[in-house]
């Protein structure tokens, strides 16, 4: 099957991924509050990491095959036993509440009918049990050590009995970077959408956001114990480093997702297109390894393929998406980001992901 047949376009006539994707941020930017476009938009500090996360994967440079029968496209990607039509990823984002009114529920509703993974926030608008009945394909959990380490448990034993396939703990938020254009560290959202998750579990007299808060003494041993309570295998998002991508395994984590958080946490921290390498080669094939942080095309994601991640995650572009349509939106932009990849891969002179390899890219700064 062709990359046009396997991927159409969303809408009919000549629109490219590109102009799809722009159209959906103008329209999220005209209907979203003011303060609340600002809150997806924004990055810590003074946005180094944030400016930086497009052009680094646009540093590097590709070295096509030819003469390859790439007649037929096959973007298939597995992951930790479950076989995806696409290695494209929805990345765990919080409130989706603040963008439509469905919430999560159209996001995992348009992924999955796109063939694509999401990733639930723990900062999630809608319960665990609503997101996971209205999920039309596979779903990962995202969650954080709180303060009273029972609400992460809590969540987590929901998460698997909802349908989660993994949880992902994300790391590099000991404490929640700090973001000027929100004057703070987060958008404020009633208690009762905060708490919608972990007000069940509270214990009596505690103050829920405090409880909530991440715990900034969290060690390694934490790996083991989510696996422990929920049943389901432990991704480690927020590496950046070789070394601690080793520790995560060593901790008994099942894969890592390279992130700098969107550029949301640590100002200038390294962009996860520059860290992906270091990480691919102290993972050496042990486990998966993904990679997020201003993906925003096909060639992106070839890049990051290429070099040897087996999956990636996209943010923006799909709160962008819910906010301009729901659920027929995001199925639209990730079905376009597929599409573009198969274009982008068959040009590169390869039929599916696993004929790429790294002697395929260079440019890969140095550091």
């Amino acid at each position: 099957m062709s990359a046009e047949e396997e991927w159409p376009d969303r809408y009919p006539g000549p629109r490219s991924m590109l102009s799809l994707l722009a159209e959906h941020r103008e329209l999220a930017r005209l209907r979203l509050p003011p303060e609340v476009w600002d809150y997806y938009e924004a990055g810590s500090g003074e946005e180094v990491t944030l400016g930086e996360a497009e052009l680094a994967w646009r540093s590097y440079r590709l070295r096509p095959r030819v003469l390859r029968d790439v007649s037929s496209v096959d973007l298939a990607t597995r992951l930790l036993g479950t076989t995806l039509r696409s290695p494209f990823v929805v990345a765990p984002m919080a409130f989706h509440a603040l963008a439509h009114p469905d919430a999560e529920c159209a996001t995992v509703r348009g992924a999955g009918e796109a063939g694509c993974l999401t990733v639930v926030s723990t900062r999630a608008s809608r319960t665990i049990e609503e997101i996971g009945a209205a999920a039309a394909g596979p779903w990962w959990f995202q969650a954080y050590v709180m303060r009273d380490r029972g609400l992460t448990e809590a969540l987590a034993r929901r998460a698997a009995a909802a349908g989660a396939g993994a949880i992902v703990l994300t790391v590099d938020t000991p404490y929640v970077g700090r973001k000027n254009k929100v004057g703070g560290v987060r958008f404020a959202v009633p208690d009762d959408e905060f708490l919608v998750n972990l007000a069940q579990h509270l214990l009596p007299g505690a103050v829920g956001r405090e409880s909530a808060e991440q715990d900034p003494s969290v060690t390694p041993d934490v790996i083991g114990r989510l696996a422990e309570v929920s049943g389901l295998p432990v991704l480690v998002k927020g590496v950046l480093r070789g070394d601690e991508a080793l520790r995560c395994l060593e901790a008994g984590a099942a894969g890592v997702v390279v992130s700098n958080h969107g550029g949301r946490q640590l100002d200038r921290a390294l962009a996860s297109a520059h860290a992906l390498v270091d990480v691919l080669d102290a993972v050496a094939g042990r486990a998966p390894v993904l990679v997020d942080g201003g993906v925003r095309s096909g060639a992106d994601a070839l890049v990051a393929l290429t070099l040897g991640a087996d999956a990636v995650l996209v943010g923006r572009p799909v709160l962008w998406a819910l906010a301009a349509d729901g659920a027929p939106a995001v199925r639209a932009a990730l079905q376009a980001l597929s599409a573009d990849l198969a274009h982008v891969l068959a040009v590169a002179g390869a039929a599916r992901p696993l004929d790429l390899d790294r002697s395929m890219v260079v440019g890969r700064p140095a550091g």
